[in-house]
């Protein structure tokens, strides 16, 4: 009988360990609780971090599963209860609006794309399942930020920095935003992350009627405004899918 491999036993131990306990883990605590020595959980650690499994915060040092897993993990996409039940109206807000959809979460300090539908047109366009957007300026993050305590803590905690000459980055006028973006129940974001590029998007709650995503749309400029401003059609559009999504993940009427 063959042999396992023991540095991939201790490594899929690792992420194990990642994944049930605390959201980060210091490097003494990864080591003690696999009875490894800190040398040897470190290269592992350092291996995992480089293929992208794992994530290692700036600030705190401390490590956590990375984003690569979900790119890699199909099979749980598939599965997963929010982007099953957002699979019709997503393709549905994507033909109503023409625009591209994405469906976020949050991941560390920022928002992971779970599930993205293609604009209805024949344009080139790349896959973003898995991909990282910040909280403090992407409408998917701001609606987060806005309904989710602890997106909020991580939109304050991280590094808000300028991504155009209009990204909002001071605490009161985020703060302000997110009062607006709870007031009115979406979110914009108009050339603050991206030139010539608007979104908008709108927060799906569960049966316990707690923050677990946003869906949103995103496309040029001129698509989406009008006079400056985003199409009401849109927000409306995206608002509805939203309640969509949520009422059949048991949430009911909002």
């Amino acid at each position: 009988m063959a042999r396992n491999i023991q540095s991939l036993e201790r490594a899929a131990a690792m992420l194990r360990l990642l994944a049930g306990g605390e959201r980060r883990l210091g490097l003494s605590d990864i080591a003690s609780s696999l009875d490894l020595a800190k040398g040897t959980a470190h290269g592992i650690l350092r291996t995992l971090q480089a293929e992208g499994f794992v994530e290692q915060d700036d600030a705190s040092g401390r490590y956590q599963l990375g984003a690569e897993l979900l790119r890699l993990g199909t099979t749980y996409l598939d599965v997963h209860e929010l982007r099953a039940r957002a699979l019709v109206w997503t393709d549905d807000l994507a033909r109503s609006s023409g625009e591209s959809v994405h469906l976020g979460v949050l991941h560390q300090q920022g928002v992971l794309i779970v599930h993205h539908v293609f604009r209805p047109d024949d344009s080139r366009q790349v896959l973003e399942i898995g991909a990282m957007q910040p909280l403090h300026c992407t409408a998917l993050g701001k609606v987060l930020s806005a309904y989710d305590p602890v997106a909020h803590s991580e939109a304050l905690e991280s590094d808000r920095k300028a991504f155009t000459d209009r990204t909002v980055c001071e605490l009161d006028a985020f703060e302000q935003i997110l009062d607006l973006t709870r007031a009115r129940g979406y979110a914009a974001d108009v050339e603050e992350t991206w030139e010539g590029v608007a979104s908008v998007a709108a927060p799906i709650h569960d049966r316990r009627r707690m923050p677990v995503g946003a869906v949103g749309i995103t496309g040029a400029v001129e698509r989406l405004c009008r006079d400056g401003e985003l199409r009401p059609e849109l927000i409306a559009a995206v608002r509805d899918c939203a309640r969509a999504v949520s009422r059949d993940l048991g949430a009911g009427r909002f």
